[in-house]
């Protein structure tokens, strides 16, 4: 468990290594993020290289880092439900499904910024 009573500097450094662990745990039991991730990698050097302008740029590399935020959080929450039982529940089934259609919807923002800015 995480130290409570740490404050200023430490609580930002413990911040820091919790996150790291957060990543390394979604990378080895998500292959969704693993996908997205190798996405981004892909991405980000076309971003750079096919951007006009900065503000291009940010919004085509911004779009692939809100897919990987949406797809942390979901995972999160798939996390949290798994960890409540694997019994089929109407709720749990429901959380899981609302979380799936938001990294949908962040792909498909991602798609029509990239078309958006490429073809337009």
């Amino acid at each position: 468990m995480a130290n409570q009573n740490a404050k200023g500097f430490k609580r930002i450094v413990n911040a820091f290594f919790f996150s790291l662990s957060g990543f390394k745990a979604t990378w080895f039991h998500e292959e969704a993020f693993r996908q997205e991730v190798w996405l981004f990698i892909v991405t980000t050097p076309l971003a750079v290289w096919l951007g006009e302008t900065n503000i291009e740029k940010l919004l085509l590399i911004g779009s692939m880092v809100l897919v990987l935020l949406v797809e942390l959080l979901n995972s999160a929450v798939e996390a949290v439900v798994d960890r409540v039982g694997f019994e089929h529940h109407e709720l749990s089934g429901r959380a899981k499904d609302i979380g799936s259609a938001a990294v949908m919807l962040s792909l498909v923002w991602a798609a029509a910024t990239w078309i958006l800015i490429l073809f337009f």
